[in-house]
């Protein structure tokens, strides 16, 4: 499974070559540092004056190697325990033509820290509620004022949620078509997920 890369991405992993080999460990430090805490402007002042390379080309190159190290992680995530990760990694950097020391260095800086990004991407995802469970009522309305005879259906339901080891409630109210109509999306959607192409995106998101 191969990580395509933007032309955005690759401009930016294309100074790390100007940067030089001796630099890839400080870059993917700085890239670390900045999945950890965040985006640290003095830090690569700090490294722009100690490796003599332009602040932009270190920014560049820690965005692009942040990118890099994410994206696979999250991919390879998805073949564990198999040494074809590697092999992919190297695939997908391959495109951009870098010397075959470089790519040693990026595959190297991948697969020491991979364990640490995927821990720190799980702790960055939301966590969203979810489902309990669910009350509902059908109400019709025969008459009114204005109309004698009239048939007016509504459904409310009340959805009970858990989050944050809390539980929730959301009460919402419809009428029969247009819940009818949601189900029908849902269902398709449904049917969708299991077409082999959703199944690799739903994969490569996890």
């Amino acid at each position: 499974m191969l990580l395509v890369l933007s032309a955005e991405h690759r401009a930016h992993l294309g100074c790390l070559p100007r940067a030089g080999g001796a630099a890839i460990g400080e870059l993917g430090r700085l890239a670390l540092e900045q999945l950890r805490r965040g985006a640290a402007p003095r830090a690569l002042e700090t490294a722009a004056r100690k490796l003599n390379i332009g602040v932009d080309t270190i920014q560049h190159g820690v965005e692009g190697l942040v990118y890099l190290l994410t994206e696979s992680s999250k991919l390879m995530a998805s073949i564990p325990f198999c040494k074809i990760s590697e092999v992919d990694f190297q695939d997908s950097i391959h495109v951009l033509g870098f010397s075959d020391e470089l790519n040693k260095s990026l595959l190297q800086l991948y697969l020491d820290n991979r364990k640490e990004i995927r821990s720190i991407l799980g702790e960055l995802a939301p966590r969203l509620p979810s489902y309990h469970s669910l009350e509902w009522r059908l109400d019709v309305q025969l008459a009114s004022r204005s109309l004698r005879q009239q048939i007016k259906p509504a459904v409310t339901m009340k959805l009970h949620l858990n989050q944050n080891e809390d539980q929730t409630a959301q009460v919402l109210q419809t009428d029969p078509a247009t819940l009818l109509h949601l189900i029908q999306q849902l269902e398709q959607a449904l049917g969708e997920m299991k077409m082999n192409h959703c199944r690799r995106i739903v994969r490569n998101m996890k």
